[in-house]
């Protein structure tokens, strides 16, 4: 996967990322919604087929748009990691 940030100020921060679908960034946006000062948080995908999605957050200001998405990636990882000691007791 590849991020490229499109758009950056100190309250907002608009990313494509390359390779993910609406699995991740219906995820991400959940967990982004979670934080408190999170204003918005949503993805955008142009064309179904061929379109990367878009990733727009916008804070408050009192806390910088990258901590808040890397926090929530964070988060995320460590939900996935206990979600797969789950799954690897269930094996036989």
């Amino acid at each position: 996967m590849e991020l490229n940030v499109v758009e950056e100020t100190p309250k907002r921060l608009v990313a494509e990322v390359k390779g993910a679908s609406h699995t991740l960034c219906n995820a991400l946006k959940s967990e982004l919604w979670k934080n408190s000062h999170v204003k918005v948080a949503t993805y955008a995908i142009k064309h179904p087929l061929v379109g990367s999605p878009t990733i727009t957050v916008e804070t408050d200001g009192t806390a910088k748009p990258r901590k808040v998405v890397a926090d929530a990636v964070s988060k995320l990882s460590a939900k996935t990691d206990k979600l797969k000691k789950e799954i690897k007791k269930l094996r036989v």
